[in-house]
Parts: C-alpha cells; structure tokens; sequence
C-alpha cells in the first residue's frame, strides 16, 4: 500500500480517519519533529528545518523533513509516522530491513534507508521510519524501465542462506508476512504465507464456501503448481522480492528519471511472485506492456506452462489483503472466483464434494463485488 506517494484513485477514497494521529509532534510546515527522529538524522548536527506532509498513507502520517547540515546545506528526507503500536513496529522494522536489502543489491531502486525507531513523546505506541527523500514523478512506473530494474534486482540478490524466507516478518499493509522462516521448498513458504492470510480472512469474511477453497487451494493447487519448480531436474533461486509491487508503489524519478520503488515489504521468494500483484485490472500494471517487458529480462521458470496458474495463484494474497482490509473493496467475490478456477483446473472432484457438503454452490450469500474492468489495452513498447 502506498506511503511514500500520491495513490491511485481508487485508494484516495480510504477513510483516513481510522488512523489516529492526534498529538503526534509532527506539524506541517512547524519544523517540529520528534527528538528521536531528530537524533537518527544522519550527518550529527544538522538542525531540523521544517516537516511538510507528503504523499498519502493508509495507515499513518507520511511528510517531506527538510533540515540544515552543518556545512550550511539543506537536505531533504522522508519521513513515515505510524501509530498503531506494535503493529506500527513491526510495519516500520519490516520496511527498514526490506529497503536495507534491496539498497545492497540495487541502491538507486529504492531510497536509502536510514533509521526506524519508536516516539520519546508520551502517548500512543507511535514508531517511524526515515528514509532518503525522492521526488515522485509518474505513476506507475515506465514499463520498460520498471521491468529491467525490478528483474535486474531479481536476478542479482542472493539469499544470504540460499532459502526462502527472511529474517524478520515484514508487513504487507498491516498484515504481518508469515515469512520469518528459511526454507528450502519454495512451496513450504508459500504455504505458510497464504495461509496465514486466509486464516486471517476466514473470521472477518464468515463465508463456508470461502473456507472450502482456501482449503484445496492449499492442500491441492499450491503443491501441484509449485512442487515442480523444484523437482525433475528444475530449480529456482531465492530472489530479493518487493513484496506489493503495484502502481503506487512505483514511480519515475523526477531528478533522475529513472523508476524506483518503494512501501517494500520483501523477502526472498520466487521471483515471479512479484508479477501476481500485476495481474488485477484494477492496477494499470496489469497493462500487458509491464509483464511482456519483465519477460524479456527474467524468463519464465519451467514448467512454463504452468506460468499463468501460477501468477493467479501468487495474485491470491494481495487480493485476499485488499478484500479483509481496505473499506469497500471489491476483491470478495473476486478471489473466490479466482481460487474455485484454480481447483477446476487442478482438483475438480475435490472441489464439487466439498461444496456439496455446505449445502451450497458457491454463491457470496450476498451481493458480491461487481466484475472488475477489462485489462487495459495493450500499449506498444
């Protein structure tokens, strides 16, 4: 979810107000910041100008800190505010060590990370995050430019113990990533990740019939997809992942005019997991050119065949994080649709006698969310 930029329009109409920031010491345009904010500054000594609100957040207060350094320079860095006690420290920590990592791999990718840390003030549990500031230009990102870095930062990052996983849980939005384990199968990650959203939705959506795919989904579809990524010879390498690669998480550079990204939430997966967030209508990097473009730079693991199921499956957790977590989302019956495909396509059977014992065909039970807009049309690159 972006933080660091102006969002898509569909995310502008999040209600902002269930993030409570009231008494943070943060005020526009005061110059007023946090004493532990003001002492994780880099360069010791620079003085603190003015804060600046900018970009947007769904979860906390984002702004521009202009300061003064000792040699009489200014300098400009960015700021994120959360206030959501240990869910904001774990978002916070989580984001701090994905851009660490990427910044070791790819430095102009993705702004410098250079503290996280909690308030001093008295009040809510309030942590932060300071990083270099970059002027957002366009968004999404040029396809092109995009494709090549983020395949690039792919194919250049090793794991530092050759598995999958991370070394802390890092936070797409406020879901805390059951990543915080190193695995040799990529399908034993995997497995604990989406499953643990589902059982996050599970209470929330109250729906037996969602129940029943997430089920199959995990015990039928995930091994037979992901499985044969690493058997009869195949292999794949664990790659440094974004994490919620989606347009206003990227953009172009306005200084350098080159694409960068940000809002990581990363951990080394395979590396077509990033493209699953590509695949919703509702983002413009569903635009055929961001996908044909990333092909070109990082080929298709084998079985190849398999590539579009697999990026429908890997499309599955941020689409379960919006439906459970952004007001009036229409994702609901969307990733149903999508699941119940995947077990048509992989375990059938499975899938009827399942449904037959709720009494049910499958149906929301409600009015579900409309059908998303058809994929934009193809640009010419």
């Amino acid at each position: 979810m972006s933080a660091t930029a102006t969002s898509v329009e569909d995310q502008k109409e999040v209600n902002q107000a269930t993030v409570e920031l009231a008494g943070l010491s943060i005020a526009t345009g005061s110059g007023v910041v946090d004493e532990s904010v003001a002492a994780s500054l880099p360069v010791p000594g620079t003085k603190v100008l003015h804060a600046l609100d900018y970009g947007e957040s769904l979860w906390g207060k984002t702004s521009k800190v202009t300061a003064q350094l000792p040699s009489g320079e200014t300098e400009n860095y960015f700021l994120k505010v959360v206030a959501l006690g240990e869910t904001g420290r774990h978002m916070c920590e989580g984001e701090f060590e994905s851009l660490k990592a990427i910044y070791a791999v790819s430095p102009s990718f993705v702004p410098k990370p250079y503290a996280w840390g909690k308030y001093s003030q008295e009040g809510p549990d309030t942590y932060f995050l300071l990083a270099e500031f970059r002027d957002v230009g366009e968004q999404p990102a040029e396809p092109v430019k995009l494709a090549t870095r983020l395949a690039d930062m792919h194919q250049r990052s090793v794991s530092p113990t050759g598995k999958f996983g991370f070394h802390i849980g890092t936070c797409h939005a406020k879901i805390r990533q059951a990543v915080d384990s190193w695995e040799d199968s990529w399908c034993v990650l995997f497995s604990k990740h989406l499953g643990h959203i589902m059982e996050l939705a599970k209470p929330i959506l109250k729906w037996p019939e969602f129940d029943v795919v997430c089920k199959l989904t995990l015990e039928k579809v995930v091994p037979r997809l992901l499985l044969p990524l690493q058997s009869d010879g195949r292999n794949i390498k664990p790659c440094l992942i974004h994490g919620d690669c989606w347009d206003g998480n990227t953009a172009m550079d306005m200084r350098t005019g080159e694409a960068f990204v940000f809002d990581v939430c990363s951990f080394y997966g395979h590396n077509e997991y990033d493209t699953g967030n590509w695949r919703a209508p509702r983002h413009k990097l569903s635009n055929k050119a961001y996908i044909r473009n990333y092909k070109r730079n990082f080929p298709v693991s084998e079985p190849e065949e398999d590539w579009d199921a697999r990026n429908l499956l890997y499309s599955l957790t941020f689409n379960i994080g919006n439906t459970i977590y952004i007001p009036g989302s229409s994702q609901r019956q969307v990733v149903y649709d999508d699941m119940t495909n995947l077990c048509e396509m992989f375990c059938p059977e499975d899938l009827k006698r399942e449904l037959k014992s709720t009494g049910k065909g499958g149906a929301a039970g409600e009015e579900g969310g409309e059908e998303e807009e058809e994929e934009e049309e193809e640009e010419e690159q």
